[in-house]
């Protein structure tokens, strides 16, 4: 399934939350590891400091096993279904494992795009202090 992640920065840890991006440590030892990544390069930061980002997730529980994972680094604020689950191939047992490759949320994503900033540019500039920090 995919999910609408919204959540803030926590202030003290945003630095540590972009080192272990850089140096590509983001998640290690979840089975998820290369989705935090790849999460982060998408995820948009609109003007109230609130960051957004499209996450698959194949937990019985909307990320039951990256929230620990995310928590260290943010106050996870919600965290929706992104589309229907009926038409969720993964969910309806038709294609296990389809939300790896599949398009549904593509129109979500290109919205998202549309809102706020880039999300890793923007923590960049707030801690390079050209920036705000919220």
């Amino acid at each position: 399934m995919r999910y609408l992640v919204t959540a803030h920065t926590k202030r003290e840890r945003r630095r540590d939350l972009l080192e272990a991006i850089d140096e590509g440590t983001l998640g290690l030892g979840s089975v998820a590891e290369g989705e935090y990544l790849r999460d982060m390069h998408e995820a948009r930061e609109l003007d109230d400091g609130r960051i957004k980002w499209v996450e698959v997730c194949f937990c019985p529980t909307p990320l039951e096993e990256e929230r620990p994972y995310w928590e260290e680094y943010f106050e996870l604020e919600r965290i929706q279904d992104a589309h229907a689950r009926s038409k969720c191939r993964d969910q309806t047992g038709d294609e296990p494992w389809a939300c790896s490759d599949c398009d549904c949320t593509e129109r979500l994503e290109r919205h998202l795009e549309t809102q706020g900033r880039g999300f890793l540019s923007a923590l960049r500039r707030s801690l390079d202090g050209t920036g705000s920090t919220s």
